[in-house]
Parts: structure tokens; sequence; C-alpha cells
């Protein structure tokens, strides 16, 4: 079943049109709007315009983008629990990827302590820290880990992927986090996590990489197309039961 009505998609950051990132991910949607003939429409919305969320709430997905530290931390954990929790699909990218894994620690986990070294103080459980060996324009060659969503957006293939980053997953907390529903799906070179993904959710991946700047080559992002995918199949089941 396809919507028949556009679909709604949020855009969460702090847009400047300085990132790369954020120059194209627009170009990624137009992609991902052309190869599966659907109509999209996506809105930006600032961390500190997130409130109690409820600007998100019709959205049919939602992409937490690159750009932090944001404006509002606590904003981009809002829309990232309320996604996790609403079955919204979801989307992390570089900035998004850090604050889905430390939005999970706080209120899965509990770690009420969680944070992420750019804004840690004395004794805070740093969830999120400084990579030895930053990934500032930078390219790794990522494994997509078996019986996840990224293996079989990848068809198991190892895929290569850019970064502009210098914080990942703290590799002390990796354990516990994955321990649970939130699973490992990619793995840097070293074994590092570089992707996760949220078990019994419609959509929940979240990746340190960012996979939308293939868009500036002219090549769709493979989970944008994904999660666009996964939004319309939200879209038409909301339209079916407003029809009955």
């Amino acid at each position: 079943m396809r919507p028949a009505h556009a679909i709604e998609l949020v855009l969460v950051g702090d847009r400047d049109e300085a990132i790369t990132a954020h120059r194209a991910i627009p170009l990624a949607l137009d992609l991902a709007s052309q190869a599966l003939h659907l109509p999209l429409q996506a809105r930006w919305v600032a961390t500190d315009e997130v409130g109690d969320g409820r600007a998100l709430q019709a959205a049919h997905g939602v992409w937490c983008v690159p750009g932090s530290p944001y404006r509002s931390m606590d904003g981009a954990l809002r829309a990232i629990r309320q996604a996790r929790e609403t079955g919204q699909p979801f989307l992390g990218t570089c900035g998004g990827f850090q604050h889905a894994a430390i939005e999970y620690a706080r209120h899965v986990l509990g770690w009420v302590d969680a944070e992420h070294e750019e804004t840690a103080g004395p004794g805070e459980r740093r969830v999120i820290h400084q990579l030895a060996c930053e990934l500032v324009e930078q390219n790794e060659r990522l494994a997509p880990l078996p019986g996840t969503r990224l293996h079989a957006a990848y068809e198991g293939q190892p895929f290569s992927e850019g970064y502009r980053c210098r914080f990942g997953l703290n590799p002390d907390f990796v354990a516990a986090l994955t321990a649970g529903p939130l699973k490992a799906a990619a793995l840097g070179p070293d074994e590092q996590v570089r992707a996760v993904e949220l078990k019994d959710h419609p959509f929940f991946v979240a990746a340190l990489f960012q996979l939308e700047r293939q868009a500036l080559q002219g090549k769709l992002p493979t989970l944008v197309k994904a999660w666009v995918e996964a939004a319309a199949v939200r879209a038409a089941g909301q339209e079916a039961r407003s029809c009955c």
C-alpha cells in the first residue's frame, strides 16, 4: 500500500548551509523521492524549537542530523525519545548517532549521568568520548552485522562511508549499551561500533558516518532510501486507519 499524500519528514538540527551534510540532505531526499516515486515533504526543526515534541508528532519519519553540539541537547534528546517510544521511523547520523546513544543510556538503561564529552561535567558517564583517531574528512570500510537492517540494506556486503567526526562511542560502555534491544549494526576496521539499531522498532537506525554525503555525487544513500520506505509504510498505515 502506498500513501496517497506526501510523506511528512522532520529534520531535527540547527540548519547551517556551511555544514556539508546539511547541503547534502535535501539532495538525498530528492534522490529518494525520485527513486521510490514518492512525494516527500521535509521540514527542519531546530533543536531549541522541539519543545515538548508536539511539532514532531505528525511526522512519518524523524532524522536527527549532524551539526552538534546542538543549540539544545534537551531538544535533540526529546525528539529521539519520542521517535523511539512512538515507533516513528528514525534515522540519526553523526551527532544524531551520538545523541541516540545518550538518549538510550539515560531513558532505557537509567544512566541519568550519561553525557557527551563536549558537555560532560566531572564524574559524569561519558558515553560519547573523543576518538583517539579523529574521523575528520576520512573514509572507512565498514562491515554490516548479520541479522541487522544494515546487513539487509547493504545486502551483506562491506561498504565505504565518510565522516566529519571527532567523537564516538566510548568502548567502556559499548557492551552494556548493546546488551539489550539496542544492537551494534556496523563495525569499523578495528571492530569499533559505527552504527546501531533498535530491535523490534519499525525503523530506528543511527550511524556515526555521514551517509548523506553520497548525494553530493548524485548517489542515493542506502539508509536514506530504507528510512523513507519505512516512513511510507507508517504514512500508508495511518491513512488506512483514518479511512476505517
